[in-house]
């Protein structure tokens, strides 16, 4: 998304999109809860969470992680990377039973995931993968999909370049 698209979104300016990038001016909550919605993140995106000046940017606490991601049915994403500057983001996924990403998506990422915890089905170009604990997969682009129908829980680490949340 450009500026320009966020700021036609907003019904502001541009030029103030770069007064707020630059702590000039200050979004008020309903800019925010509107760009949270426009970008489809959570309004503590924009937040900083760490309480300790010296960790800002560093170290990302288990109790300050933010809620991040598409938010689809039985899917719980935070951000472990301490913010989206570097060219990488690193996520952690948590799969409830039973949920299901039923249609297709591609982003223009390359993607690593890496499994911690129970099971998982992967659709990867058409291609179904079962996975599990210990296993590892890669993303390029191709369209996928994936499910949990299994009953425990599964937890995913992913890597994803360029951030995408």
């Amino acid at each position: 998304m450009t500026l320009t698209d966020l700021a036609d979104g907003l019904g502001r300016s541009v030029g103030w999109l770069s007064q707020v990038e630059r702590d000039i001016s200050t979004p008020t909550t309903d800019d925010l809860s509107a760009m949270a919605l426009l970008l489809d993140v959570s309004i503590s995106s924009f937040v900083q969470t760490s309480t300790n000046a010296a960790e800002s940017g560093m170290i990302v606490r288990a109790h300050a992680r933010r809620p991040i991601g598409s938010r689809a049915p039985g899917l719980v994403e935070e951000l472990l990377s301490p913010d989206l500057t570097d060219d990488f983001e690193v996520v952690h996924s948590s799969f409830a039973p039973g949920a299901a990403l039923m249609s297709y998506q591609a982003r223009q990422t390359q993607e690593i995931g890496y499994i911690t915890a129970g099971r998982f089905h992967l659709w990867i170009d058409g291609t179904m993968f079962q996975l599990g604990k210990g296993d590892s997969f890669r993303l390029r682009g191709e369209p996928f999909r994936w499910a949990n129908p299994y009953a425990e829980i599964c937890d995913i680490i992913w890597v994803i370049s360029p951030p995408v949340y």
